[in-house]
């Protein structure tokens, strides 16, 4: 190419223009205006509407404060922890839905009274109780994460090698694989009653069923890993002539690790469920019991904060377990 088709070619080629410094406030402003900003001014003018429903000061005061934290929590996200677009999106879009979450309580509770008062106190006063109850709602989660510790880490330790080693073998598989489609379907919550009659303790009743709901979800994704892993794996271990322990659990076991970690979350999912289900049912203590004893006395104030803290809970720990999975499967990003 001769250097007079060069500089053609040059001319032709599109520079994107570097963006004026004077539209760099517009961008901000236009970011301060989002759905989420929106939302919380609404939510605050929302509080100065007088309502059909009397509510106490110190519930409205209550209420303005978790405004102004979700708010200043938001700010402090996007920040520090949001910085991509995509993260800066979903942080906004998550405060947006709390705000309108909000908003709709408010304006169907204190402002319009649609529901019956005893079963839908307003947003203030289960604000006001949950943070009283939090040291409770402490001592209750205790409780609850020793049971769903001991159930779950059972059900790790026996599922994942049991299904490896039935899996690898196409006459056991070919035995396991219709059981697992009658006995993996059956809810674990029907075995509650005879656990809680056999066993000597509700502990350990609840460990069993916490067990048996994580077992199979794990079980039966390991399985069908195992089974159904890349051929051309196999081939390359059997070439280096490599050893069926250690092809098993050091070449099988990371391949199939998605599906056991994808298994294992179901399987914490159920668990979690059960373990509320059962302390509902004989505890004397863990976040279920919280929820059923102040049902029983009509204290639906302390009901809808415990139902928020489980909520919070169950968050926090599928967060945990995400990271988890991106450090185990790091190799996949």
């Amino acid at each position: 190419m001769t250097g007079f088709e060069m500089d053609n070619t040059a001319k032709n080629i599109d520079i994107p223009e570097q963006e004026p410094q004077k539209n760099r406030p517009l961008q901000a402003g236009a970011r301060l205006l989002n759905h989420a900003n929106i939302l919380f001014g609404i939510s605050l003018l929302l509080m100065a509407v007088p309502g059909k429903r009397p509510v106490a000061d110190i519930h409205a005061w209550h209420l303005a404060g978790f405004l102004l934290f979700v708010e200043a929590l938001y700010g402090a996200s996007t920040l520090f922890w949001a910085r991509t677009e995509i993260k800066r999106r979903s942080a906004t879009d998550i405060t947006a839905i709390v705000f309108a979450g909000v908003i709709l309580w408010e304006l169907t509770t204190s402002k319009l009274d649609l529901f019956e008062r005893l079963i839908f106190p307003v947003p203030g006063k289960v604000i006001a109780v949950f943070l009283k109850e939090i040291p409770i709602f402490m001592k209750c989660l205790g409780s609850s994460l020793q049971l769903l510790g001991a159930g779950f880490s059972l059900a790790l330790v026996t599922a994942i090698p049991l299904a490896l080693l039935i899996g690898w073998r196409k006459r056991l598989f070919a035995l396991a694989n219709p059981m697992t489609k009658v006995l993996g379907p059956i809810p674990p919550i029907v075995y509650i009653p005879y656990s809680i009659a056999i066993f000597p303790t509700f502990k350990c009743s609840s460990i069993f069923i916490i067990f048996i709901g994580a077992f199979w979800p794990i079980f039966i994704n390991t399985l069908n890993g195992t089974f159904n892993i890349e051929p051309k794996i196999i081939d390359s271990a059997r070439v280096l002539n490599v050893k069926e322990k250690t092809l098993l659990f050091r070449i099988i076991l990371p391949a199939i690790l998605p599906a056991i970690i994808s298994g294992a979350t179901l399987g914490l999912v159920f668990s979690f469920i059960l373990l509320t289900a059962a302390e509902m049912i004989g505890s004397s203590s863990g976040l279920g019991w919280y929820v059923k004893y102040f049902s029983d006395f009509a204290d639906y104030p302390r009901v809808v904060a415990g139902i928020i803290f489980i909520g919070m809970v169950v968050t926090a720990i599928t967060f945990f377990f995400e990271l988890i999975e991106k450090k185990l499967l790091r190799w996949r990003s």
